[in-house]
């Protein structure tokens, strides 16, 4: 088994409170295995709570017994590839039943397929509403997999909702259960980031747009602000050498320059990630460190080191010292879909557009390095970072 995903998905020494809730979730699954009607189990909790891990185990656990009849779905890419990575190496585990929800909710109501368990990460990116350019022309896709499953296990994170095809909250989760038996298990221990509770705190003041402050010193979690992009990335080129796996990451709206679209800024210019058929998810390539991470290739993956750049979307509000959100400077239209069912007011789209960067600064465990499009944004959080030191 590829080492780097090993240490992601599978902790060989689980936590108690990791252990307690597969142990609930365990006895919830073997109870709905005997019902009538389909159940759902709810794994709820913010980014690096240990979600997967414990999905993992339930997975194994379950995918691995010939008396099952189960799946593992998931709507990112990326992560689908690692998926099939780890099935691959666990004996008993058959890639086959790593799908892709439009896959297998097609597959299966053409071949009229029925699963024991069915296995959902990342559920917040399951479609909400019909998809026909994705081959998906269902209403909902959390409703065709419970009418095809007696347990659906789901994992949630409504803090990494960021488009209106994949919109969720509680209410439409709960409205799309209805009368459906279902569970909440809720994780709220951080395990991702060596970060404390305060310096996590801060990263979600800032996607707030709550008043800034020096970020805490309180751990042995490593945050820089820098002036320029072009240092960050030296720093970041210089932490992947020492330990691997640290990438640029940023958030949308970088102008057109003579015909490029990269992520320009100083004496940094880098293209954004691109997607490869190859099995080898984005985070592990070695060539990525000369590419620039988004949420489709990161979401749902760990790395040591991320260097953020907040990009033209953000500025800064000096009368409330806040970090200010600017939908119209975001130039990923597919945030701002329209649907039929739902409207969305522009606090929402901020919502979204916050999320993204909120996830994105979390995915390093060990460090955040942090420099901002926006010369006036940048400059105070510069100007905070020394007043820490």
């Amino acid at each position: 088994m590829n080492k780097i995903l090993q240490e992601q998905f599978f902790v060989d020494d689980l936590s108690a409170d990791q252990k307690a809730v597969i142990t609930n979730i365990n006895d919830y699954i073997k109870q709905g295995l005997k019902g009538n009607t389909s159940s759902v189990a709810i794994i709820q909790g913010a980014a690096g709570t240990g979600k997967s891990v414990v999905l993992m185990e339930l997975v194994r656990q379950y995918m691995t017994d010939k008396r099952y009849k189960t799946s593992l779905v998931v709507n990112h890419p990326e992560l689908y590839k690692a998926y099939q990575d780890l099935a691959e190496s666990i004996p008993n585990m058959k890639v086959k039943t790593i799908r892709r929800p439009t896959s297998l909710i097609n597959d299966a109501q053409k071949n009229h397929k029925q699963y024991d368990i069915i296995f959902v990460d990342e559920a917040h990116l399951l479609y909400s509403k019909s998809e026909p350019y994705a081959h998906y022309r269902g209403q909902n896709q959390l409703t065709d997999l419970m009418n095809l499953a007696k347990v659906v296990v789901v994992v949630y994170d409504f803090e990494q909702v960021f488009q209106s095809k994949m919109y969720w909250d509680k209410d439409l989760l709960f409205k799309t259960i209805g009368s459906h038996p279902h569970k909440q298990f809720d994780m709220n221990f951080q395990y991702r980031m060596v970060a404390s509770d305060e310096q996590v705190a801060w990263m979600d003041d800032l996607s707030a747009e709550k008043p800034l402050k020096p970020f805490p010193d309180n751990s042995d979690f490593e945050f820089k602000t820098f002036d320029t992009a072009g240092e960050l990335f030296e720093n970041i080129k210089k932490r992947n050498k020492e330990v691997g796996m640290s990438r640029v990451v940023a958030t949308s709206g970088f102008p057109r320059i003579d015909g490029r679209h990269n992520v320009e800024m100083d004496t940094f210019s880098l293209p954004w990630d691109e997607w490869d058929p190859q099995r080898t998810h984005w985070a592990k390539r070695e060539g990525s460190i000369t590419q620039v991470g988004t949420i489709y290739t990161l979401q749902g993956f760990d790395l040591n080191y991320v260097g953020m750049i907040i990009g033209p979307s953000f500025g800064y509000d000096k009368q409330s010292d806040t970090m200010t959100i600017i939908p119209k400077k975001y130039s990923h239209k597919e945030i701002f879909k329209k649907r039929k069912d739902i409207q969305f007011s522009q606090e929402e789209y901020k919502t979204f557009i916050a999320n993204v960067l909120n996830v994105l600064m979390k995915r390093g465990k060990y460090g955040l390095y942090l420099t901002a499009y926006d010369d006036a944004l940048r400059q105070r959080l510069v100007e905070l970072d020394k007043e820490r030191q």
